[in-house]
């Protein structure tokens, strides 16, 4: 399995599109990634050659991607390239796609709220919303401190000969 992976740091550039053939659920919009560089001679950050790409996502991926992004959001896009080109009127054309396996805000630039979505067997209908198990029974606070060390109880070994 040869496959190109990228990582790909750029800003939404087309509102994402969702469709949901019987094939699976799909999402794609277009995302712009453009180089910045220091200009010494401008002593000032120079934006340089913007790249386009399309992005998919599918399934589970594609109903959250529609949910979370918005046109201008910084993000990161960890996928699958897919590169293609066609001939027309002897115009040579080219494309390239981004088939996602994670997509996610750039942090580095904002701040995001991480929810998770409710999970449900494939053919059952869902049985509450996410924004109504988020307004659901308060779930405990998990222990994160480390439990305080038991008193070692000290009991000599024989050693164990290695052959």
């Amino acid at each position: 399995m040869n496959e190109t992976m990228i990582c790909a740091v750029g800003n939404v550039a087309t509102q994402p599109m969702y469709r949901d053939p019987e094939s699976g659920a799909s999402a794609r919009f277009r995302l712009a990634v453009t180089a910045r560089y220091w200009d010494r001679e401008k002593n000032a950050w120079t934006d340089g050659h913007t790249n386009f790409f399309t992005v998919w996502a599918n399934r589970q991926l594609a109903a959250n991607t529609v949910a979370s992004l918005n046109v201008g959001d910084p993000v990161v896009v960890q996928g699958r390239l897919k590169v293609r080109s066609e001939s027309r009127d002897g115009a040579s054309r080219a494309w390239a796609d981004i088939d996602a396996v994670a997509i996610g805000h750039d942090l580095s630039r904002g701040t995001a709220a991480f929810r998770r979505t409710v999970r449900q067997d494939p053919g059952t209908a869902p049985t509450r919303s996410v924004q109504e198990a988020d307004a659901g029974a308060q779930r405990p606070e998990p222990q994160w401190e480390t439990p305080a060390a038991e008193p070692a109880h000290h009991q000599e070994r024989e050693p164990v000969a290695v052959t």
